[in-house]
């Protein structure tokens, strides 16, 4: 297909997909049982930390992780006490497991009461182009509580090549806004040109097909090369074409 011809079919898969009942299905059903922007962020955050593997399982377990935190995860986060993550412990989800969670939740308590919150730290890392570095500085800044070295497994670094697929898939949850009602557009610092794909096996897949990636690995190479394609296609929003790759590998084994 020609560039244009390529836009159109994409296009109408964005339209297809980036719609309300695609929330039923996906974990971002869990975020938007909140309203406060500090519950959503926080929720979707450790939602998007758990999400891979089997979806249902994803949502299962996010759906855990809320009842753990009361189902204020904000207020869980900002004022529990130790004796309030015991019960957190027997906590799993494939490999991320209860004492991984309690390190995030201490982490993000950490980043709420030193470091302005979420938001602020990718804010403050952030590039014209790009907020792969703010995922790697994020990660830095994140990591400041005591923690066990395998929990850092759980936070990708794009500076050490990963495609970072669940913390791009999260940026994309906060800072996309387009009226639809899928993604939440609530972090009004960055800009959804900063934005870069999730990159996946499903993603990846349908982006070679449609040749708009050549690189075989799902790595921060093949990220950015599909981010180029991605920005001549509509470069003040590249990802909303994530529902359609995604959309067209999932739903319709294209």
């Amino acid at each position: 297909m020609q560039l244009e011809e390529l836009k159109e079919f994409l296009d109408k898969k964005v339209e297809l997909y980036n719609h309300p009942r695609f929330i039923e299905s996906d974990p971002i059903q869990i975020p938007h049982a909140f309203q406060r922007k500090e519950e959503i962020e926080i929720a979707a955050f450790l939602v998007a930390v758990i999400a891979w593997g089997n979806r249902k399982m994803i949502i299962k377990n996010g759906w855990q992780l809320m009842e753990y935190l009361d189902h204020s995860p904000y207020e869980f986060v900002v004022n529990h006490q130790l004796s309030d993550l015991s019960k957190i412990e027997t906590f799993v989800h494939r490999t991320f497991n209860g004492t991984d969670a309690i390190t995030f939740i201490q982490a993000l308590q950490h980043l709420y009461q030193h470091h302005g919150g979420l938001e602020n730290v990718f804010a403050h890392h952030q590039e014209p182009r790009t907020l792969q570095p703010a995922i790697s500085a994020f990660k830095k800044v994140f990591f400041e509580v005591e923690h066990l070295k395998r929990t850092e497994k759980h936070l990708s670094d794009p500076l050490q090549q990963s495609a970072a697929k669940r913390i791009n898939m999260f940026l994309r949850w906060m800072v996309r806004k387009d009226n639809c009602g899928v993604d939440f557009g609530i972090w009004k610092s960055l800009h959804p040109s900063q934005l870069s794909c999730p990159l996946d096996v499903h993603s990846g897949n349908v982006a070679r097909k449609l040749n708009l990636l050549t690189r075989k690995q799902n790595d921060a190479k093949a990220l950015a090369e599909l981010d180029e394609q991605l920005r001549l296609l509509d470069p003040t929003d590249p990802v909303k074409y994530d529902f359609a790759l995604f959309g067209l590998g999932v739903f319709e084994q294209f």
